[in-house]
């Protein structure tokens, strides 16, 4: 199998990809028929939704058959990957996201299932960080806060691609992007079965995509943007060790830690961002509310595809930029990262002040 890789490699991974694209785009019209005979639709009613019509929520469906089968079909059997682990808790997240979309699943049973499918990764499938890099002086982890470390990271991510599931297309693309970007990764550094399973997902979310473009014809629901949140996270995981060396240092000259938060930058900074926020304002950070960047920028006037192709084009320069100032190290790249984020929430904020007061005054930066 190996010489087979190293000979047509790029065949066999345009397979992966047609295959799991294929599977999830024959899926959906079956699952858009069923649901629409058994009026499994979207709720309405909840204040942040922006659809006026029924739109049934069931497309993480299609894209957790087409990333299992395709991931079953072409697994290699090495040590990069447990599959088994990896495949057992998709299957778990995935029953808990299917119950979700139709009838509800209250907060603290998705965070114990939530802590069950990180157990079963980092403990018994040891997808977990080991080292930081030097980041904040930091090489090497002991083996208990590596354990909580890479639990918080695995979390963090999937809740970050459930919560910018706001308008049509952003999960998908942002699922498309940071697959994408990890597997040409790790095509570069030859690690052959988890370029597979970054390509199976983001075949399948590319199979989605096109249901799910303005006009929508289907949504994820909990069910896709976890699974996706989760492929996500152990992508992000295993690029950060297969590059690391025995001292704590890159093996190659990928800054790790900084293309890692730059590949999913989109989601986390929304995430941490409606955090603080909330907590400032004394409410719970896990309260529903309109203050995404994607419901910002909707404020602003732009409809569901130019906001995703903008945070999506946002997305990928930012991935540029580490990539082309990567001898400047891991700290200045974050820090650099930090600071494009932020400068960019601060521009949305002073744009939607400045049509609210019908007024491009300076002092719209500040209050």
């Amino acid at each position: 199998m190996m010489e087979f890789l190293h000979n047509y490699t790029f065949i066999y991974y345009i397979f992966i990809i047609a295959v799991s694209l294929l599977i999830t785009s024959f899926a959906i019209p079956s699952i858009l028929h069923v649901a629409r005979f058994r009026h499994l639709y979207d709720d309405l009613g909840h204040f942040r939704k922006e659809h006026d019509h029924g739109i049934p929520r069931l497309g993480g469906v299609a894209i957790f058959v087409g990333f299992t089968i395709t991931s079953l079909l072409f697994c290699m059997t090495d040590k990069s990957l447990p599959i088994n682990y990896l495949l057992t808790a998709c299957i778990i997240l995935f029953a808990m996201g299917i119950k979700d979309d139709l009838s509800g699943v209250n907060s603290n049973t998705k965070f114990l299932i939530q802590f069950i499918v990180c157990a079963i990764l980092v403990l018994l499938g040891n997808i977990r960080l080991t080292g930081l890099y030097g980041v904040f002086g930091i090489y090497q982890l002991p083996y208990i806060v590596s354990v909580c470390l890479s639990i918080v990271i695995i979390v963090l991510i999937v809740n970050a691609f459930n919560l910018i599931d706001g308008i049509d297309g952003l999960a998908a693309t942002t699922g498309i992007v940071a697959n994408g970007a990890f597997a040409a990764l790790f095509i570069n550094l030859k690690q052959y079965e988890l370029a597979a399973v970054s390509l199976a997902m983001a075949g399948a979310i590319i199979g989605f995509l096109r249901f799910n473009i303005t006009p929508a014809k289907i949504f994820m629901g909990d069910t896709g943007s976890l699974l996706i949140g989760l492929i996500s996270a152990v992508m992000a995981l295993k690029f950060m060790e297969v590059n690391m060396g025995p001292n704590g240092n890159p093996v190659t000259s990928y800054p790790a830690p900084a293309l890692t938060v730059a590949i999913l930058i989109g989601p986390i900074f929304d995430t941490v961002r409606v955090f603080v926020l909330r907590i400032l304002n004394g409410v719970s950070p896990f309260n529903a509310d309109r203050n995404h960047i994607h419901h910002r920028m909707l404020k602003l006037g732009f409809n569901h595809l130019q906001t995703t192709l903008i945070l999506t084009g946002a997305n990928i320069l930012t991935i540029a930029m580490v990539l082309l100032l990567r001898s400047y190290g891991n700290s200045v790249l974050i820090i650099l990262i930090i600071l494009m984020s932020l400068t960019f929430n601060w521009m949305i904020t002073f744009f939607i002040r400045s049509k609210e007061r019908e007024s491009l005054a300076f002092r719209n930066l500040f209050v």
